[in-house]
């Protein structure tokens, strides 16, 4: 099969989420074919399951502290990110007609707070400036000659192609596309994968049944989580943690589980500290509990004198030896600094991202893979993590506007837009 037309260069995008259309827009506005093939049915499944809570974009906050939540990865990113970065996401999104606000946390947002209008905006985008779409097609590396392989519900078909750039995904949300198939088919050909883990994910702690079965899916509000690194360093992240059957998750578990999987990994456990009663002293806190509570449960005083109840008590009866509810500063010290054991992050793909991928020592400046002339690579695929927040997804549009521009540059020559062309305009 040849979806080439004569005299005209033909590159095949392989996964549709927004890395791999990022890199069809720039692509097709650079006098080429593009192909578009996803094994899923439909284009973006992951970014719109993404959105179903509140589509978070990118972030507003200062240009240092954005980049520096790309970790070790940082300076293989930052030139994507200068080029191509919060704020000229959000201008791209005002030219879909989608309009975007800064909350309150500094995250972006679309202004109706849903995927679906963008994305129906942009496909519609990219079908109207003739981008070709071919869905269930399930890649499977390349065949003896080089041609692409897919398996298709009509049959195993082979295409050539002058250009390649996939962008397939991690390895979490496997029933959304995600699944790490592609893993084996890059080691085949001598490129370097880091192994996949989660990243922004919960963990296991092993409660007890009662516990489980009684708080499992209740939310902690308002809580301060604290976990000390390996070099003494503190790290806290403040908001809302959820108890699940297994363990924890949530927000600011997310923030530190690239820290809380890495320890794990090192020594077997993480042990983090919950404080259940952030805005409140220690000092305060034990003078309250010491306050006479006459015929009162001791879960009513704690109510009433330092607003835990509900789950908080639970976690407290769980994590805490009875005697030590004798004692009001033992129990105030635990309230202001419980400590939890995580024994396990969660299965990959249970998590929100992934970690790990092509390592970029495999790649050029243009995102090329060096061993394969011609292949381009983007998005959750590169070996790179970010917490959640907007920089998940700004990363990967980023990476797939540079893989775009790069396979056009090898194509055309690294002068083809000297010009003022509207893919410069990305």
């Amino acid at each position: 099969m040849n979806n080439k037309k004569p005299g005209m260069p033909s590159v095949v995008v392989i996964g549709s989420g927004p890395a791999g259309l990022m890199a069809a827009e720039i692509l097709i506005r650079g006098n080429v074919q593009v192909h578009v093939y996803d094994a899923m049915p439909s284009a973006g499944r992951k970014f719109l399951m993404a959105g179903k809570g509140g589509m978070n974009i990118t972030h507003a906050e200062a240009t240092e502290s954005f980049l520096a939540r790309y970790g070790a990865r940082r300076a293989q990113l930052e030139p994507l990110l200068d080029s191509f970065g919060p704020q000229a996401l959000r201008e791209w999104i005002h030219s879909l007609g989608i309009a975007t606000f800064v909350g309150s946390s500094g995250r972006v947002f679309p202004a109706d707070m849903k995927a679906a209008p963008l994305l129906r905006a942009w496909l519609h985008r990219l079908r109207m400036a003739g981008v070709h779409f071919h869905m269930r097609h399930r890649w499977q590396g390349w065949d003896a000659s080089g041609a692409l392989c897919f398996a298709t519900p009509r049959g195993d078909i082979n295409l050539q192609a002058d250009a390649v750039v996939l962008a397939l995904g991690g390895g979490s949300w496997s029933k959304l596309g995600s699944d790490g198939a592609w893993v084996p088919l890059l080691e085949q050909r001598d490129i370097a994968v880091a192994p996949l883990r989660p990243a922004n994910c919960g963990f296991d702690v092993g409660w007890t049944p009662y516990f489980r079965e009684r708080f499992a899916g209740h939310p902690l509000k308002s809580v301060e989580v604290t976990f000390i690194d390996a070099l003494g360093a503190s790290h806290c992240k403040q908001g809302d943690v959820m108890v699940t059957a297994t363990g924890i998750e949530g927000g600011p578990i997310y923030a530190l589980s690239a820290l809380l999987r890495d320890t794990i990994a090192a020594t077997g456990s993480a042990v983090l500290h919950l404080d259940l009663a952030p805005g409140k002293k220690l000092a305060r806190v034990s003078n309250e509990i010491a306050h006479p509570r006459g015929s009162r449960s001791m879960s009513s005083h704690l109510q009433s004198r330092v607003n835990i109840k509900g789950v908080k008590v639970g976690l407290l009866r769980e994590m805490v030896a009875p005697a030590d509810f004798d004692h009001p500063e033992h129990l105030a010290a635990a309230i202001k600094s419980l400590p939890l054991r995580l024994i396990a992050p969660r299965p990959l793909d249970e998590a929100i991202s992934s970690a790990g991928g092509i390592c970029f020592e495999e790649l050029d400046e243009h995102l090329m893979l060096r061993n394969l002339p011609g292949v381009f690579c983007a998005g959750e695929m590169l070996d790179w993590e970010a917490p959640t927040g907007g920089y998940l997804l700004t990363a990967c549009f980023a990476e797939g506007r540079a893989a775009g521009l790069g396979a056009l540059a090898w194509l055309h020559g690294p002068n083809c837009f000297s010009g003022a062309t509207q893919a410069d305009s990305l």
